[in-house]
């Protein structure tokens, strides 16, 4: 499909999304036909969202809206080499691998195989063909899109990702990966991938989620991944964005939980020269317990924008959030963090904290916490940190022989595997460790 001329970037992902829609895409239930166009019509009335919007006055998205993106069709560049892919992956483990190429499920490098009765793990467009009565009940009925335009785009747009579905009882052994692999052509293109996972009462799953690219370009990423928790369910969410330095990536992360059941989201930005990620958690049961464990380390001249929302709808609750960023560079970090407690939210117990550590001058973080509590009995609180390093730290450490570069290094490694060091997935644990400490060492020699 060639690019689209129109007067407008908003008109010309309309006129993009009529042509996807005629081109075989709109042979789908008439549930998910409904869901689009209801989706591109929300998205023609808020168009892209300008500095002069509240939620978006640290964040320009200027430089998405005035290029023009040629629409994905899956590895019409190639697909990545067997040692490339080993470069992409975080996990040892691929017994649970499903890889997408360009936005589209790839057979040829994925690899499924000894999953319990019942278990899903796979892409949404065969979800569809299989069994759309089951993802009629979940697909969009979560992510909020009235005020979220990227989020409406991706609905419009919705074809392809990753669909992970766990009945009720079931242990998920080891961590289902999905990995969402961009390679760049010659000119720029988007894709919008969309995950959905569900995890049935009293079950458990980990799920890795990673967005790269085997080499550097121009694209976009627009993803929405929505999470469904059963009563008594756990998942373990780990969210890697480690794009191209000169690519864009737009997400939106939507989960609901339900009584008893235990979330954790651990997300990590460490690519893109432009990103956004806006994720909303409804604790929409008694008992619930919920963390985000956050992590962004940026230079150059990069942009991270992490918008949380913690949402507690019943009593006796809990919710634990820490962000960490690390910014050198002329790079520019920014964190909205928002807890609401709802009337009748009672024994709420709630906290939050970001800590910056700024590394250079030209560096810059942006950080607002934020409480909007309705009921009198909870336990809530939060705070912000932004800072160069500590001038003791740095002393003590050169005082042991270490040079200004190694001592540097090792106060910023540490101030990142604080929040590393909560994931409980140990293969993950070591490749981000090592790429941090890669980052954070280059960094250090080139100051």
């Amino acid at each position: 499909m060639g690019v689209i001329e129109a007067t407008s970037p908003v008109e010309r992902y309309v006129a993009q999304y009529e042509a996807f829609a005629g081109n075989g895409a709109g042979a789908v239930p008439a549930w998910l036909a409904e869901l689009r166009r209801a989706a591109i019509g929300r998205f023609a009335a808020l168009g892209f969202p300008t500095t002069r919007q509240e939620e978006w006055r640290f964040t320009s998205v200027e430089p998405i809206a005035e290029t023009v993106f040629a629409l994905a069709h899956g590895a019409d560049g190639g697909e990545p080499s067997p040692r490339e892919m080993l470069s992409l992956e975080l996990c040892e483990a691929r017994r649970h691998l499903v890889v997408f190429v360009n936005g589209c499920y790839s057979p040829a490098l994925s690899a499924v195989s000894g999953l319990p009765p019942g278990v899903v793990i796979g892409s949404l467009a065969e979800g569809l063909r299989s069994d759309p009565q089951l993802l009629e009940r979940y697909l969009g009925r979560h992510v909020v899109t009235e005020l979220r335009p990227f989020a409406a785009l991706n609905t419009a747009f919705l074809h392809d990702g990753g669909f992970v579905y766990v009945p009720a009882r079931v242990v998920m052994e080891e961590p289902i990966q999905l990995l969402f692999v961009t390679v760049p052509g010659a000119a720029p293109i988007v894709s919008h991938p969309r995950c959905l996972v569900v995890v049935e009462r009293l079950s458990r799953a980990s799920v890795v989620e990673t967005y790269a690219a085997p080499h550097d370009g121009v694209y976009w990423t627009n993803a929405v991944t929505e999470i469904v928790v059963g009563d008594g369910a756990r998942v373990d969410y780990y969210r890697v964005q480690r794009e191209s330095e000169r690519a864009y990536h737009v997400a939106t992360t939507h989960s609901v939980q339900g009584r008893d059941s235990t979330l954790s989201i651990h997300p990590v930005a460490l690519g893109a020269l432009l990103a956004r990620h806006d994720i909303a958690t409804v604790l929409d049961g008694e008992n619930g317990l919920c963390t985000l464990n956050g992590l962004y380390v940026l230079g150059g001249r990069q942009h991270a924008d992490h918008h949380t929302t913690i949402d507690h709808a019943k009593p006796h609750c809990e919710s634990h959030e820490y962000f960490n960023g690390v910014l050198d560079g002329q790079s520019h970090g920014v964190f909205n963090g928002r807890i609401v407690v709802r009337p009748g939210a009672q024994r709420t117990d709630s906290k939050q904290t970001n800590n910056n550590l700024v590394l250079s001058e030209q560096a810059r973080a942006d950080s607002q916490p934020q409480l909007e509590i309705y009921a009198d009995d909870v336990k809530c609180t939060h705070g912000a940190t932004l800072g160069p390093i500590d001038e003791k730290a740095m002393f003590y450490l050169r005082s042991r022989g270490l040079s200004p570069a190694e001592a540097r290094s090792l106060l910023t490694y540490g101030f990142g595997a604080e929040i590393i060091d909560r994931m409980e997935i140990a293969p993950l644990q070591a490749q981000l460790d090592r790429m941090i400490r890669h980052r954070l060492l280059g960094e250090a020699r080139a100051a």
